[in-house]
């Protein structure tokens, strides 16, 4: 039989020593894991043997501290260090992992003032220097990587924002100033995710930084006082220019924007997260412009001939302005600023008079936003006085009854249930009397139109429970009585 070449013998060697490294049988010569106790971790149980085993424990620990060793190998393998060291660093991590490296004195003191105060009292040639309970251990060794290397802000390119703020800490608490700049001129420049900027925020904070440094990377989250704007004038520009918007795309897709913007703003606002200031001024004045370019284009429509050319162009203008006064009229709701408006809109008899001479084809817009206010009453999210609420019926009621058919069909963005409800919720808010003229008139118009119509028989059917089977009594100190009628 023949006996194994040496070059086979060598290779079987390599591979069992490469294997026993892998294992941890071997120490790396710049990786020491820690030969103390496991750090106690929680490892999911067995349903037959709820506490781990030694042989769980230990596996967990080893394949911890294998990632360990792997990421910083991969870190010292590209470090730039010119020779063997005259100072053998040691940095330990709370969870026990440890790495022991030869770095050089004359690095250490030229670039860290902490470790020149701390190596420049020790006499002798060679030094032993431990840094203990570290949150971060290859982060700890990347900084000390970095004082090596010639073009700090080149080597930070392509780094994610979480790194390089983990650098910036360990190069500020050794007072690594080249270290700290470049990290600080890095994170200046790239941009960052939502979740990246409230971890650059916090870290600055925590920092002992200059305050200068700290604000010339802030300065794209705060504004300078002086150059700040009054919030309430950028959002008076920004709804001027979307309503006046020329490309109908553009405009509804940022109406979209601002509306999701503003909503965010005020849910924010309720944990003093906010510092949007929204007049209800500016609202108000944008709201009156819009009626007033409304009532403007229902004149020109009614006066104007049929077969005029321009006669198109005003039933789109038309529309759009009712659209318009429909968007601000949703963010009045959503800021809780909108019971000004409902009485505002009950009083627009000239516009009501001007839309009844229109084609419904070009009018329905106009009564969604009487749609709109009766929603937001029958929700409760709009307080007004009950003569306003019987105003705004009295006054738009027809049209919303003339116009309910298109208003179905040509759009999607009316709820044909929820107007019912929020109109029927409307009308049950009124005095009994009031209740009872609007739905008699409501149910001959119901029987005749059918389902163009608004379908309204659960407000019916409350107000008869009202009228005939639960009545109530007030005596002259006003106390309630209940009568059930039996008859």
């Amino acid at each position: 039989m023949a006996s194994p070449s040496p070059n086979n013998t060598n290779k079987s060697k390599n591979q069992l020593v490469s294997n026993m490294i892998k294992q941890g049988f071997i120490s790396n010569p710049y990786i020491s894991p820690s030969p103390s106790l496991p750090h106690t971790t929680h490892i999911p149980t067995r349903p037959t043997n709820p506490r781990p085993t030694l042989f769980e424990i230990m596996s967990e620990e080893h394949t911890r501290e294998s990632k360990h060793a792997h990421r910083v190998s991969k870190v010292l393998a590209y470090a730039p260090f010119p020779a063997v060291g005259d100072v053998r660093m040691t940095i330990a991590g709370r969870d026990g992992f440890k790495v022991s490296m030869d770095v050089h004195r004359r690095v250490l003191v030229g670039k860290s003032r902490f470790f020149a105060d701390k190596i420049k009292r020790i006499d002798g040639s060679h030094h032993t220097v431990e840094i203990l309970d570290c949150d971060d251990v290859e982060v700890y060794v990347e900084t000390l990587v970095l004082m090596y290397c010639d073009d700090l802000k080149k080597k930070l390119i392509g780094e994610d924002v979480s790194k390089v703020l983990g650098l910036l800490k360990i190069a500020s608490a050794i007072m690594f100033d080249d270290g700290v700049l470049a990290c600080l001129e890095y994170l200046e420049a790239v941009p960052w995710s939502q979740q990246e900027e409230e971890k650059v925020v916090s870290h600055l904070s925590q920092l002992q930084l200059p305050d200068s440094a700290a604000d010339n990377i802030l300065q794209r989250l705060v504004t300078e006082p002086s150059t700040s704007s009054r919030s309430d004038d950028i959002l008076q520009r920004l709804l001027t220019g979307v309503l006046h918007a020329k490309d109908d795309k553009a405009r509804r897709e940022m109406k979209k924007v601002i509306s999701r913007l503003l909503r965010e703003n005020t849910n924010n606002s309720s944990s003093h997260e906010s510092n949007l200031d929204i007049s209800r001024d500016t609202l108000y004045h944008l709201c009156h412009k819009c009626l007033t370019s409304l009532i403007l284009c229902l004149s020109e429509a009614t006066s104007a001939d049929d077969n005029r050319q321009d006669r198109g162009v005003l039933m789109g203008d038309i529309a759009r302005e009712a659209d318009n006064l429909q968007w601000l009229v949703d963010i009045l709701i959503d800021r809780k600023m909108g019971d000004e408006f409902v009485k505002l809109w009950a009083e627009q008899k000239e516009l009501s008079v001007l839309h009844s001479k229109i084609p419904t084809m070009y009018r329905h817009e106009i009564s969604k936003i009487t749609a709109q206010l009766c929603v937001a009453i029958g929700r409760g999210n709009l307080l007004v006085p009950k003569d306003v609420r019987y105003c705004l019926l009295s006054t738009w009621l027809e049209s919303l009854y003339d116009d309910f058919g298109w208003m179905k069909r040509a759009g999607r963005s009316i709820d044909k249930k929820l107007v019912e409800e929020g109109l029927g919720q409307t009308i049950l808010t009124l005095p009994l009397a009031q209740q009872q003229t609007i739905l008699l008139t409501w149910f001959d118009r119901f029987l005749n139109k059918g389902d163009d119509c608004p379908n309204i028989q659960r407000a019916f059917e409350v107000w008869w429970r009202r009228s005939f089977v639960r009545q109530y009594a007030v005596d002259s100190e006003l106390q309630l009585a209940l009568c059930d009628y039996t008859e």
